[in-house]
């Protein structure tokens, strides 16, 4: 049974003390670099922006990846979907023809 630990992040040069189960320890710490990555690209963007907006503008950006992802996800089981019928059907006329 996992315990729960407190694990250090630092995302723009800001440590956070995160508390979260022993063995998502590591996702936690890929979570932290990705969004750290996310708000870094935006603050060297040019534009003079506030902790609050970065933060704000890579969620939003975080976000419209993650949808992006569920439909291609969603896309994919219905391709599955096609495909699992047309091989039922190619099995069900091989099989009408061998008998």
């Amino acid at each position: 049974m996992s315990q729960n630990i407190s694990v250090t992040v630092k995302i723009l040069d800001k440590e956070y003390q995160i508390s979260c189960l022993e063995h998502e320890k590591n996702e936690l710490l890929s979570s932290a670099s990705y969004v750290d990555q996310k708000m870094r690209q935006i603050k060297t963007s040019g534009k003079t922006l506030g902790t609050d907006r970065i933060a704000v503008l890579s969620a939003l950006n975080i976000a419209h990846e993650l949808l992006k992802l569920s439909h291609v996800e969603q896309t994919l089981a219905k391709v599955d979907d096609q495909l699992k019928y047309i091989e039922s059907h190619v099995d069900q006329v091989l099989h009408s023809q061998n008998s």
